[in-house]
Formats: structure tokens, sequence, C-alpha cells
């Protein structure tokens, strides 16, 4: 069988080069995926950068342990804690101590996310000055970079201060060092503490201490949890590896619904010559043994083909990541092999059931049966199809039912709506000989009662070679779905976000630092407002003024998970009078500083109820639960007094107009009160297109990377069938020729087949998107999210239109090529 194969793919090359070129590429795109999955994995080994040549470094508790029944659960605090002064004169009897501070600083002219240290720690970097000299006076500080230069005086929100020094730019901070006594006045709590003694000694001290209680002692390389942010880049990762994870999983469905497909496919074109093998004695099982050889040496090829081009495209894709900001500078391809093998087998495996399925047809025709088959494609739903597609449609339109009805809110997440397609895609692909006969003729019903016998065959053609048009939809089918259902996704989300904080908001103006604003209301650099912003802001006339600020809590559920909740801490009158919670039960006012506001994820959420917390310090306390949140998109947290949010300063302030109050004169003296520290005054309208523009540009990206990827493959497959089919339809167009068609108009019905076909597969596609959306949508609505669904028509139309310019090329450039010789000789040539 083996060598009867070899031949048979000399002989049908064309055929099983189509079958290579979607294997090959199917199965780089899942090893470029793989590796950079493999790679998103692990962050490299982060050395200390601000305490490189220290000592020790004595850091304030940062971490909350909450003791379970299954072990210690254990969260970083949002809030850290100081190291207590007692403990740090404790210290000082080991050796020389280095007090250390930290504090954001806004300055004219200045960088993004400039913070502010005490000069002696800059030896431990080390830092040393480039230009100028060391501060000495409480109004001199030395820069890190070229942003200023000695002699120059920067106006900051921590008072003008004269640049009298420069260092050299580290890479991880942007800095302003002061003198250690005009440190400590700007920021009096000692984050941490160098000590230059023995580690030993050091951890036995803080061991004593009954001050030190979740004090760390940090020598060697865990000095760099002393940095700034030392999980930032497994932080970034994280993203990284969610995106590449769904690209991952969105183009493996991909790969392998298009490579099966086109297997099926190829072997289906084949019908006559295995019916011509059985006649000259072959059996159903030497047929199947034969195509399985042939399957096997052309999966092997194309995927070892596969795998090479994923050795290079996946460098090409980590380049990408970076440059687009995705992806950590430092991002590279490892050499992980499993990805390789991942790719190789499944490649190999989805060609062998490819063929299979059809080769089981094929064994079981009989010879004259066979060979008297005309070109009406018949017997195309086998029990087995039936089944799986049966199965499918349950499990894609079953599933988000029951999710509808039991955990509405799991359906808003990136990975349902990313995958719930799928299931479907599939069951209208195998449901396709059910569902194309009548859909071609739907769709042709006007143009087959046009003049002329073009509209006519153009329907019949596509009715009657089911798979055929079943085989170049199937590209189209999931280049629409995909399309419609992920950006549907994202803009029906997004419409319900904006719906939310519209409603939310009732304030005429709201205040957020410097800065794009997020959807907490916290500037992107992470800064608050001090207390004379907010002082200034309140004297404004006719403005009613509720500053909140940004916290976390963390409680225990069911006993062993440390849940986190973003937090708001507001006065609940000024609260009430600048926003419209969207409460099931409890009023806002009853919010005090014994009670907090939850939502209805939480499992205590019941009004009266009392729940124990942890504030984003660490500490402790009972809480009586005084009003309840819907769910609404997931984003509501909750809201706690200002005593509950210890360390939180103010980074949002919302303005209500008095009643009689001028609007223009109030913007301006909002400008002119806030404007100082960098705060930038939004209208309600501006605010909600500042926190919720469109989808955040790492999801877009991401969903960018996974539509291009995947939209690029189904291009290149859409052409391939198309050119596959083109070859099985020489005998075909000749016999057209030879009836007394022109050229001209065997071109014309070629390229009206094609659109047909598109047609086809957009209409599937946008069903399957609208079915996908609709559980979605439903969602919102339980939730009390209620938004527009919305089908992105744009996105359709030029997914459709592009699918229609490649099929058209496609199929009438080797349909132009078949006629350039004489009729007669392509009529009679063997198949």
């Amino acid at each position: 069988m083996l060598s009867v194969a070899l031949r048979t793919l000399r002989s049908r090359w064309t055929t099983f080069v189509g079958s290579f070129v979607a294997l090959s590429l199917g199965v780089g795109l899942i090893a470029t995926m793989g590796l950079a999955l493999a790679a998103s994995l692990d962050a490299p080994e982060r050395r200390p950068e601000r305490f490189a040549a220290a000592p020790v470094v004595v850091k304030g508790a940062d971490t909350l342990r909450v003791p379970t029944r299954i072990g210690d659960r254990v969260a970083k605090l949002d809030s850290p804690r100081s190291v207590p002064p007692s403990l740090a004169r404790e210290l000082a009897a080991l050796g020389r101590t280095v007090e250390d501070r930290t504090f954001a600083v806004r300055a004219e002219g200045g960088p993004t996310g400039l913070l502010g240290h005490p000069w002696s720690t800059a030896a431990f970097a080390p830092y040393r000055v480039d230009s100028g000299r060391a501060p000495r006076a409480a109004d001199e500080a030395v820069a890190t970079g070229d942003w200023t230069a000695p002699g120059q005086r920067v106006r900051t929100d921590r008072g003008t201060v004269e640049i009298v020094g420069t260092v050299r730019d580290l890479g991880f901070e942007q800095a302003l060092f002061y003198t250690d006594a005009r440190a400590a006045q700007l920021s009096p709590p000692v984050d941490q503490l160098v000590v230059d003694a023995d580690p030993r000694a050091v951890r036995e001290m803080v061991a004593g201490s009954a001050d030190a209680a979740g004090v760390r002692v940090l020598a060697g390389a865990a000095r760099k949890d002393a940095d700034a942010d030392p999980e930032r880049d497994g932080e970034a990762l994280v993203t990284v590896n969610a995106m590449l994870g769904t690209a991952a999983g969105v183009t493996g469905f991909v790969s392998v619904f298009v490579v099966a497909s086109t297997f099926a496919f190829a072997v289906a074109q084949r019908r006559r010559e295995f019916g011509l093998l059985r006649a000259a004695g072959a059996t159903p099982g030497q047929i199947r043994r034969m195509v399985l050889a042939e399957a096997m040496v052309v999966g092997v090829m194309a995927s070892a083909t596969g795998c090479a081009l994923g050795a290079r495209g996946a460098p090409l894709l980590a380049a990408w990541l970076v440059d687009g900001g995705l992806a950590p500078r430092w991002f590279a391809i490892g050499s992980a092999g499993w990805p390789y093998q991942l790719a190789f087998w499944t490649g190999l495996f989805v060609a062998l059931s490819g063929a299979v399925a059809a080769s089981r047809r094929a064994g079981r025709t009989g010879p004259m049966e066979a060979l008297r088959d005309a070109a009406v494609d018949t017997g195309t739903m086998t029990r087995g199809r039936w089944l799986f597609a049966a199965g499918l449609l349950l499990v894609g339109i079953g599933l988000p039912v029951h999710t509808l009805l039991t955990e509405p809110g799991g359906l808003l997440g990136r990975k349902s709506y990313t995958s719930g397609p799928m299931p479907l895609i599939v069951a209208c692909a195998l449901l396709a000989p059910v569902l194309v006969p009548p859909l071609a003729r739907l769709i042709a019903w006007l143009p087959a009662r046009l003049p002329g016998a073009t509209g006519l065959l153009v329907r019949e053609n596509a009715a009657a070679g089911v798979r055929r048009t079943a085989a170049v939809a199937a590209p189209v089918l999931v280049t629409v779905a995909l399309t419609g259902s992920l950006l549907g996704a994202t803009a029906t989300l997004d419409g319900a976000q904006a719906r939310e904080i519209r409603q939310r908001t009732t304030a005429d103006f709201v205040i957020s630092g410097p800065g794009e604003a997020d959807a907490t209301g916290q500037d992107s650099a992470g800064r608050g407002f001090d207390a004379a912003t907010v002082e200034r802001v309140r004297r404004v006339p006719g403005a009613v003024v509720s500053p909140t600020a940004a916290s976390a809590v963390h409680v225990l559920e069911d006993g062993v998970a440390l849940i986190r909740s973003d937090a708001r801490a507001a006065d609940p009158v000024a609260l009430a009078e600048t926003a419209r919670l969207p409460l099931a039960a409890g009023r806002v006012t009853d919010l005090d500083d014994r009670s907090i506001i939850v939502n209805e994820e939480w499992e205590r959420h019941a009004v009266g109820e009392s729940v124990d917390i942890w504030r984003a310090d660490g500490t402790r306390t009972t809480l009586r639960i005084a009003a309840v949140m819907r769910v609404g998109t997931g984003g509501n947290g909750v809201y706690v007094t200002p005593r509950n949010a210890p360390g939180a300063s103010v980074d949002r302030i919302d303005v209500r107009l008095a009643e009689g109050a001028d609007a223009s004169a109030v913007a301006a003296g909002l400008r002119a009160a806030a404007g100082r520290s960098g705060g930038q005054v939004f209208s309600k309208d501006a605010w909600v297109a500042a926190s919720y523009p469109e989808t955040d540009g790492r999801t877009r990206a991401g969903f960018l990377l996974v539509l291009g990827i995947a939209l690029l493959y189904t291009g290149i497959s859409l052409v391939n069938t198309l050119v596959m089919a083109g070859s099985d339809r020489v005998r075909e167009l000749a016999a057209l020729r030879l009836a007394g068609a022109t050229a001209p108009q065997v071109l014309r019905l070629v390229a009206a087949e094609a659109l047909l076909v598109v047609a086809v597969g957009t209409v599937l596609g946008t069903l399957v998107a609208g079915v996908a959306l609709a559980g979605l949508w439903g969602a919102l609505g339980l939730l009390h999210a209620g938004s527009a669904l919305i089908l992105p028509w744009h996105a359709l139309g030029a997914a459709a239109g592009a699918c229609a310019l490649l099929a058209t090329v496609s199929a009438v450039i080797p349909a132009a090529l078949s006629l350039r010789g004489r009729p007669v000789e392509y009529a009679g040539a063997r198949e």
C-alpha cells in the first residue's frame, strides 16, 4: 500500500500540495503560539536594583497571612506598613542604619512616575553623581537621567527645588533625591531600613522584637523584594500569558478545523478513484490503508515543515509583542521543546483523523455505485456526523444557557466569549450538507430567475456539489464567526460598562490626577491629591465636593479562599450627593466607620450581616453590611469610609453643581484649584469617555493578534481549497465550453459560484456570532447591566469582502488557465 500511496502522491500532486500547505501552515501556527506561550510561563530571575549594594534591608510588613484549615492563605498588602520606630532603634545597636522613604513627586516638565528618595539611599543602587554635587539644603535635589540639569529650578507638588546634580538613569526608576531631613519631612514613615550588620544577627533581633510582626529581613537575592515593584516581570507576563493562551486556543482551533476540513475534502474528491480500485479487486481495508499511508506521508512532511516554520515565526511574534508594548523588553523565545512535540503530533493526528473519516466512507462504497457516481454529492450525512453535530450544538447552546441560569457573570469573561462560538462553528460545518443546499438556493433565488442560465447554474452547482461548497465555505464561516463574536463581545461589554458609569455618576464634574484615568477612577501614575488640594477644591464657590480614595480589602470565603476586592473610601453623605450606586438593598447614607457596602458576589451580602475583613494594611476588623450593590459587569467593588482605608490618598474628586451655580465659573475654579497638583477636570460625558473609551489597548492588540493570525490562515486556506477544487473541475468547464458557453461566460460562472459560497459562509458565520452574543447580552440583562447587542457590521463586511475577493481571484485564475487549451482535449482528459 505504501508504494501505491507514493505513486498516487506523484500523480495527484495538486490535491496533495493543497493538503500539505494547509497542514504545514496549521502546524506552524500551533508551534509559533506554543513557543511564545512557553516563553510567557516563567519570568527571568530578577536581581536587586535599588539595593544591589546594601548589606541587609529590613522591610515593613507587606504581606497578609491568614491561617485556614488547609494552611495559610497569603496575599500582598495594598498599603504596606512602615518599619516600627522602636525596631529601628533596636537595629541601630547592630551597626549603621539608613532610613529609606519613597513618595510620589509631580514635577513640571518631569517624567511620569517620578519618585522621591533620601539621598543616603542612592549609594546602594549604586547611583553616582555624573555632574554637580549631592543635595545639602532642603530646597536642593539630585535627579536621575537627563530631563533636567544642574542649576535649573523645578516646580513640584512638594515645592520648588534647585537641581544641584544628576545621576545616570539605571533604567528601573525616575527619581529625585532630597536630603535625608527633607525626605523625612515629606514622608515621615520609614518604608525600609538598610542595616550594615550580619544578616543572622538582624534576623535574630527582628524575631525577638515585640513590634516586628510581619517585618521581613532581606539579604542576598531576596533584596529584590525591596524594589518598588519586585513582581513586575511576573505580572507583565500574566497579561502576555493570558493573551497568548487565548490566541493559542483560537489559532489551534482554526488550524485543526481547517486542516481536517481540507483533508476530508481532498479524500472525498477521489471517490471515483476508490471505486475503480474496488472494481479492480481492492478491499475496503486496502483502500483505507492506502489513504492512511498517503495521509501519513503528507502528515509527517507537512508537520516537520510546520515545526520549522514555527521556529522562524515565534521570534517574529515575540518581537512584535515587545515593539507593541504588549510584552516586557526582555521577552524572548526560549528553548522549550514541548511546543514542537505538540504541534507535530497534533498535525499528524489531524491529518490521519481527517483521512480516516472520509476513507471509511469510500471503503464502504460499492465499485459500480462509485463508478456511476454523478457530480451530485450524496450520502454526506452519516449517523456519526449527525451525532457529533447534535452533541456540539447541545454544548454550544446548552452550556451558555446553563451558565446564564446559574452564574450569568461567567459569560462576561474573555475565555467564555472567545471559546463559546467554537462548538457552534464545528456544528455548522458538520451540518453543512443539510444547511448549504437550502441556503444556497435561498441566496441565489433572485439571480436564478434573471434572464440567462448563469444564475440557475450557479445555484444548482453550489447545491449539488455540497462537499466542495462546504469545504470552501468553512474558512469563511470561521472568519466571519470569530470576527463577529470577538469584536461584538468587546463592543457590547464596552457599551454596558459605559452605560453603568454614566448611570452611576450624577456629578457634573470629575477631577482625576494627571494621566489617563482608568475605570476605577485612579490616575495612571497611581498618585493622589494632598489635603491642601482637596481643601482648595472644597472652597470653590458653587461646588458640592465628594473626594474618594482607592483602596482594597480582603475577605475569607468558604473558610479557605482569601479574596481581594477593590474598595473606594468615601464620605457617605458626600457620596450620596454625587453618585447613584446600583443598590439592590440598603442605603448609601447608612455607611459609617463600622460598616461596609458590598456587592452580590460576596458570600455574605445581606444588609445587617457582619463580615470580617482585612484592611489594605493587613489589620483585621468586623464590619456590618450597610448596603448591597448589584454585580453589574463586575467592576463595582466595595465602599468603606476613610477610616477603613489606611494609607489611601484621594485620587478622584466628584463635584456636583450647587443650586443656581454657574457651570463655567465652577469649572474654571476647579481647574485653578486642582491644576497646581496636576489634576484634570472632566465633564460627566468626558469622564465616561475617559473611563471607558473603548477596549483597552492591550486587549485590542490581543484581539488583533488572535484575529490577524487566524484570519490570515483562513484566507490562505480559502485560496488553497479553491485551487484544489478548481483543479478537479477541468472536465466540467471543458464540457460547458463544448455546450456553447464562451470563455468569459465560464469565468463569470466560476466567479459567481465563488461569491455565492462566500455568501453562504458569511450568513452561517453571522448566525453563529449572533447566537454567541445572545448569551452575553442575556447575561448583562440578568446582571442589571443591560446594553444593546452590538454586531460589528463594518468588521463583518470587511471580513466578508476580503473573503469574496480572495475567493473570486482564487477561483477565476485556475479556471482561466484551464480554458487556454482546446475544450475537446480537456473534456477527454483523465481525472
